[in-house]
């Protein structure tokens, strides 16, 4: 039986199937695992190439497009093996990325999710900007990683090759044993875009799993081909995505007042923005608010009121930590230097 399956979401991407699927091809032991595409109801080409160019690879098509989310969850429903990866079209693989991430899980029983190191194919010296060398949270619920805090990126130069327990794994190349990810809940198909894998991970790590990062496995991602930075919509979602993690995954004894002082730094960010002329980025603040209260209220208000085994944000004492501070106050720009 294979241990792997390899889900690549892809909707009218013709173009980066041709691009990256071969590598997955080619890098991937077929012994070990399947490459599967889960088609979005594509109007392209794609099914096309899939059938002509890539006889090996398995394809789930379906009828309409599902969006990210709900595509993932429902491609993994036809699946049957210990182990699930989700990677994104636009990630180039390397020789051997695979097995190593096996090896560990394999050895390592309380792992429940992991990534290997996020290298940009924009620019194969530095970190990828969609998770890097792994995902933490500061004690306001701000992303940053292993490589990169906000938008500033590091180059690599081995800093980061020990492996490491983090908060988060990037969803552009995202291993999780199956069964974890069922009992998790799978990716919340209401947050659309947009801090979806991040909301995954604490469900995860609430279950009582670790989550890691193994830079001995090594991919490039493209990434940016969803919705560019300063797009208003990108920035309502993840202010709005950002507020109901919040809301979903903290513990009650901490989740007002860390939800209030985020608000307050969320009026802060529009502000800023209102100072510099950005009123679309206003906007997109005040309806994150208003969406992300409307949804808690019908649909995550019993979440919230959940006891059970809630884990707060902290790895290696984020709770402590306000990445806004270290960023542009201490001008620390790089994660070692947070320590």
């Amino acid at each position: 039986m294979k241990k792997v399956s390899i889900i690549i979401l892809n909707w009218n991407g013709s173009k980066l199937l041709r691009k990256y699927l071969p590598s997955v091809v080619k890098y991937t032991d077929g012994d070990i695992a399947d490459v599967i595409v889960a088609d979005n109801g594509s109007t392209d080409e794609s099914l096309q190439i899939l059938r002509e160019e890539f006889p090996t690879v398995r394809v789930i098509a379906f009828d309409q497009n599902h969006g990210f989310a709900k595509g993932y969850n429902l491609a993994i429903s036809h699946i049957d093996t210990p182990y699930c990866l989700l990677l994104n079209d636009d990630v180039r693989v390397t020789e051997h990325w695979l097995e190593p991430m096996l090896e560990y899980m394999e050895a390592h029983p309380e792992v429940g999710a992991m990534q290997p190191k996020l290298l940009s194919d924009r620019c194969q010296q530095s970190f990828e900007y969609a998770g890097a060398c792994g995902g933490f949270l500061d004690r306001f619920g701000y992303p940053f990683c292993r490589g990169r805090i906000f938008d500033t990126t590091e180059n690599d130069h081995g800093q980061y090759d020990d492996v490491a327990r983090i908060m988060w794994a990037t969803g552009a190349c995202l291993m999780m044993r199956t069964d974890v990810y069922s009992k998790a809940g799978g990716l919340d198909e209401l947050f659309f875009a947009h801090m979806e894998e991040i909301d995954l991970c604490w469900r995860v790590r609430n279950l009582g799993y670790d989550i890691v990062c193994l830079p001995q496995s090594r991919v490039y991602h493209y990434g940016g081909g969803s919705l560019a930075m300063g797009n208003p919509r990108k920035t309502k979602l993840n202010f709005r995505n950002s507020l109901l993690m919040l809301y979903k995954n903290l513990p009650r004894s901490r989740r007002r007042s860390v939800i209030v002082k985020r608000l307050l730094l969320d009026g802060v960010a529009a502000i800023n923005f209102l100072l510099h002329g950005e009123v679309m980025q206003v906007k997109a603040i005040w309806d994150a608010h208003r969406e992300a209260s409307a949804m808690y209220r019908s649909t995550y208000r019993h979440l919230a009121g959940n006891t059970t085994q809630k884990k707060d944000i902290q790895t290696f004492g984020e709770e402590k930590l306000n990445i806004l501070i270290e960023y542009y106050l201490k001008r620390h720009k790089h994660f070692s230097e947070l320590r």
